[in-house]
């Protein structure tokens, strides 16, 4: 299980769907990162076994949330896929304008 901040993701969640429990994850994480929390959006779409999270954010907050080379987005993309592979699921973060 992946406690973070109060957010928690993993086998023994209860009352919430993988993709409720991925989007409070990534919500907790990406609003750590940001300055306008408040902007930060969230869509997920569910096919299968594939989640997609779609995220939003401000335009001025775009540069932390991809980072330098990538680096920023590239982290948030492996921890969201190594906690979807833990309920045999596969995640796509997608970084929207």
């Amino acid at each position: 299980m992946v406690i973070l901040a109060g957010c928690r993701f993993g086998p023994g969640m209860t009352g919430l769907s993988n993709g409720d429990a991925m989007k409070e994850f990534v919500e907790t994480l990406v609003k750590a990162v940001v300055d306008r929390e408040d902007e930060v959006r969230l869509n997920i779409v569910e096919s299968g076994s594939t989640v997609v999270i779609e995220l939003r954010v401000a335009k001025e907050d775009m540069g932390k949330v991809i980072g330098r080379e990538g680096n920023m987005a590239w982290a948030l993309r492996t921890l969201v896929s190594n906690a979807a592979a833990k309920h045999r699921k596969r995640a796509i973060l997608q970084i929207l304008e």
